[in-house]
């Protein structure tokens, strides 16, 4: 199961070209909805100017809010500007060090063709666990 945000469409973008079903965190029934099973975060970054402040989109942190979705999350990938300098993958990093889950991948923007693969790729790899596991 995958989870995304994109306020500028980008990670939506993104998320889309994975061919596989991405559920919307825009959508107010998807953020108040609790993930079944083991679930994948795509989450933008975005630089707010005062490192100081969160760059945890709204939407994500509305949704991790309940116990259980955090608990059934398995790993995170981020989408990120590097023109942001130290905010670069921040919303990510956030979300991995709150929730001890790993960063499965980082791309820039709306990813490359390249990045694409390796996120089916790892995606992939992710099925086969969650099969053998069930097994």
């Amino acid at each position: 199961m995958y989870f995304s945000s994109s306020g500028s469409g980008m990670v939506k973008q993104f998320a889309t070209r994975l061919g596989r079903p991405v559920f919307d965190l825009s959508d107010r029934d998807v953020r108040r909805s609790v993930p079944d099973g083991p679930w994948v975060l795509l989450t933008p970054s975005y630089k707010t100017g005062n490192p100081d402040n969160d760059t945890l989109p709204e939407p994500v942190r509305r949704f991790l809010r309940n116990p259980l979705t955090r608990r059934r999350l398995v790993g995170i990938m981020g989408s990120g500007n590097r023109n942001f300098g130290a905010h670069y993958q921040a919303a990510a990093h956030h979300v991995a060090r709150a929730s001890g889950r790993p960063i499965l991948f980082e791309f820039e923007l709306q990813g490359t063709p390249w990045d694409l693969e390796r996120a089916r790729e790892i995606l992939a790899e992710l099925d086969v666990r969650f099969a053998e596991a069930d097994d």
